[in-house]
């Protein structure tokens, strides 16, 4: 059976962006310790979210990497070592908080010694606690889907496979 296509209508590039689904970026690192116990930080401003990874939204005119790095470094103080080891991909449809799409990068930060641990300096308009704690531990302390991601993050660096999450949706009413 033949059927017909419609024709292909191009629009100038501005016309047609306005036609897509928009989306924010952010990239964050995943540091544990030497034991593998990951490393978070506590949220002043999220209660929903109250433990993250290092990171934060993308700024303009900046890459991933870059984002994941600066965000770091404010955070926590913390260079990431390069080069990137990509370990998920996060994915969330927007909701009633947000109207946008989300698009994240969890890239491998390494382990961290004591004394590099002990050097965390958080920025207390962010934070307010780093800890370093075993990953089931986590469970308790963060709502379900957020300890999905840690899990994920966590079997992607054990075994070498990238995760991809698309889980991370916005609350709808």
């Amino acid at each position: 059976m033949h059927r017909d296509k419609a024709p292909t209508v191009w629009l100038p590039p501005e016309e047609y962006a306005a036609t897509i689904p928009k989306a924010t970026t952010f990239a964050c690192v995943y540091f544990t310790d030497e034991d593998d116990r990951p490393l978070q930080l506590h949220s002043v401003y999220s209660p929903a979210h109250p433990w993250q990874l290092a990171g934060g939204t993308m700024d303009a005119g900046e890459r991933p990497w870059q984002t994941a790095v600066r965000e770091c470094q404010e955070e926590t103080g913390l260079t990431p070592p390069g080069p990137p080891r990509l370990l998920a991909a996060v994915f969330g449809l927007p909701g009633t908080e947000w109207p946008y799409n989300t698009m994240g990068l969890v890239f491998d930060g390494g382990r961290l010694t004591e004394e590099q641990i002990r050097g965390v300096t958080v920025d207390p308009d962010e934070h307010d606690d780093a800890r370093v704690l075993p990953l089931d531990a986590w469970r308790l302390l963060m709502p379900p889907r957020d300890f999905t991601r840690l899990s994920a993050v966590a079997e992607a660096r054990r075994t070498g496979v990238t995760a991809y999450i698309d889980t991370w949706d916005w609350e709808t009413d």
